[in-house]
């Protein structure tokens, strides 16, 4: 993949988006661990939290890249990233986080939880990296930033415009079908383009779809 091609651009926006998509969890995870805590102190529980949960995810994602060369992973990878996409759309998740006594013990809640409930971000992110550590690198320069000092307004942002979720969603479904199709020995079967644009059109019509469906179905 070229430097500052289209495929690299859109691989790019691709990891800045599933970074600000997921970045609610990471939101709330801060919030309720340094709850408790004195004002002034949640400010550094924010930036060594976030800063130290980042870190690990850094090295899951390119542990994860990797291991995604391996023949029959990125298949898998893909099968399971459709099914994050679907939950995305239709799970309302629930925190259960113990708040943290000291900046420390806050900090430290805050890395175990969000390494715990960072395995969807890790994925996704590694799956539209393409086996580029640049790209993974540059994904977390530009969004890092974003989620330390805005999660709290984009979990608001996320709250008040449902569509950001759905926009989301789609980009996880499209990165899911683009690793499947990019599967070594699936690649044969996607050599003619109308069919290999098409599958991955499909499969984020299918994400979307069933999803609100399932939403609307619950909803009523």
């Amino acid at each position: 993949m070229e430097l500052f091609s289209a495929d690299f651009l859109t691989a790019l926006f691709s990891i800045i988006m599933i970074d600000l998509v997921l970045a609610g969890d990471n939101a709330i995870v801060i919030g309720l661990a340094a709850r408790k805590l004195p004002k002034e102190q949640q400010k550094k529980v924010v930036i060594w939290g976030t800063l130290g949960a980042i870190f690990i995810r850094a090295i899951a994602t390119f542990g994860v890249v990797w291991l995604l060369k391996i023949p029959g992973l990125l298949l898998v990878g893909g099968i399971l990233l459709i099914w994050i996409a679907y939950k995305l759309l239709v799970d309302k998740k629930g925190h259960d986080v113990k708040e943290g006594k000291n900046i420390w013990e806050a900090v430290r809640t805050i890395i175990i939880a969000d390494a715990l409930m960072g395995l969807d971000n890790v994925l996704a992110i590694a799956g539209a990296a393409h086996n580029s550590y640049l790209l993974v690198i540059l994904g977390l320069l530009i969004s890092v930033p974003i989620v330390v000092w805005g999660s709290t307004l984009i979990l608001k942002w996320v709250e008040k415009y449902p569509v950001i979720i759905t926009i989301g969603s789609a980009v996880l479904a499209l990165t899911a079908s683009k690793m499947i199709v990019d599967e070594p020995f699936l690649k044969v079967y996607f050599e003619n383009p109308p069919i290999k644009y098409g599958f991955e059109i499909v499969i984020v019509a299918a994400v979307i779809g069933l999803g609100m469906y399932k939403k609307s179905k619950r909803n009523k």
